[in-house]
């Protein structure tokens, strides 16, 4: 009979847990974790070439793929997102098969880069010095990425290549936009609208992929997802977020092996 009330005693407080203790304890053992410990999502665009079709089941080519928890979103569904910052960047990179397959070097938009010559058979621009390192203009679009349970996650979504004018189009897009405000129209800032992104199938006479398509789905609703945009906004033009570029033997999405 004790035995029984024990069990009871038991189940009754595994029942009784209150999930408001993980906000009582937020933040507990992350202490000494730094952006350096850390690793910001890339959504990318699958490719057909691109490795995770090979160890994904459900993953298929023009996807979108979140290279840190692995979900997949398909491409015709997309996803939506809210934009909060933008970098354009210049990135370094060495020949296929050499080196780790982080960037050599990557420049911001203003600084001084070394010289280089654009190939005809590839469109990729080489540097003059015979190392075969090549630069790659790279548009970095730092964005909330809106989740179907009501959740949010940052993210960034790296376009080059071919999708360059997608990204100048993106760019438009949100510097045009106004609103009227009590003193007259204004310029919301970027991380003000949700956008939705799928993909599409692109070719040219040099081939076919899958590239982004953004549209706009109404300004942001929420007063908790509009103060966490701004701040990750922030955190970016403070320098506190770190961007970990990998080659990934230029498999990635984006097309970057399509010449323009």
């Amino acid at each position: 009979m004790a035995q029984q009330e024990v069990a009871k005693t038991k189940k009754a407080e595994v029942a009784a847990f209150d999930p408001s203790m993980f906000e009582e304890d937020a933040g507990l053992g992350m202490e000494n974790l730094d952006q350096d410990d850390l690793a910001l999502p890339f959504l990318k665009v699958l490719s057909g070439n691109d490795p995770v079709l090979d160890t994904n089941e459900v993953a298929r080519k023009g996807d979108i793929y979140n290279t840190v928890t692995g979900e997949v979103y398909k491409g015709k569904d997309g996803v939506r997102v809210v934009p909060c910052a933008y970098q354009r960047r210049f990135i370094q990179w060495a020949p296929r098969g050499v080196g780790s397959g982080a960037p050599v070097q990557i420049y911001d938009a203003g600084e001084a880069r070394p010289k280089t010559e654009r190939s005809p058979d590839d469109n990729k621009d080489y540097l003059m010095d015979g190392s075969g390192d090549y630069i790659e203009e790279t548009h970095q679009h730092y964005v909330l990425l809106l989740k179907d349970d009501g959740t949010f996650e940052t993210a960034l979504i790296a376009l080059k290549s071919t999708q360059l004018k997608k990204s100048r189009k993106w760019n438009s897009i949100i510097a045009s936009r106004t609103m009227q405000g009590k003193n007259g129209p204004f310029t919301p800032p970027r991380f003000s609208h949700v956008y939705h992104l799928k993909t599409v199938s692109e070719e040219n006479s040099k081939g076919s992929w899958h590239g982004w398509e953004m549209s706009c789905d109404g300004p942001v609703s929420e007063a908790f997802t509009y103060k966490r945009a701004k701040e990750f906004a922030t955190s970016i033009s403070e320098g506190d977020v770190v961007v970990k570029h990998a080659n990934e033997d230029n498999s990635t999405s984006d097309s970057s092996d399509i010449p323009f």
